[in-house]
């Protein structure tokens, strides 16, 4: 199963990052795998769709996740983030405040999708 891959929504392209119902290694393997893809486009460029469902996180999630959305500032236009829990919302405030960066919530996939091709 490709977990990291671009899509197109309404001929705007959007790299969809899965990491719904993973492990926290399974997490960080894919943390990994889309640095080196999202580090390699253009300036300013990505509209990305994260989908953290069910995702599970430990202490050294967090740490590569700080690091992740500091690091890809730099190659992001806009970041949507859908499927966070009570516990993962205490994560994305912490990586929030730590990578000075905005991501916006959303319930579904298609909400988030609509609201990042309008970015």
């Amino acid at each position: 199963m490709n977990r990291i891959k671009f899509t197109t929504h309404e001929w705007r392209q959007i790299l969809l990052i899965d990491w719904s119902h993973c492990t926290p290694d399974e997490v960080i393997n894919l943390i990994d795998e889309a640095k080196g893809i999202i580090r390699s486009q253009p300036n300013s460029s990505l509209l990305i769709l994260t989908d953290v469902t069910g995702a599970k996180y430990n202490m050294e999630v967090i740490e590569h996740l700080k690091e992740y959305t500091a690091g890809n500032k730099p190659y992001v236009k806009a970041s949507a983030v859908v499927g966070l829990d009570g516990l993962q919302r205490t994560v994305y405030n912490a990586v929030t405040l730590f990578s000075k960066r905005k991501f916006t919530l959303f319930d579904n996939i298609e909400k988030a999708k609509e609201w990042l091709i309008a970015q």
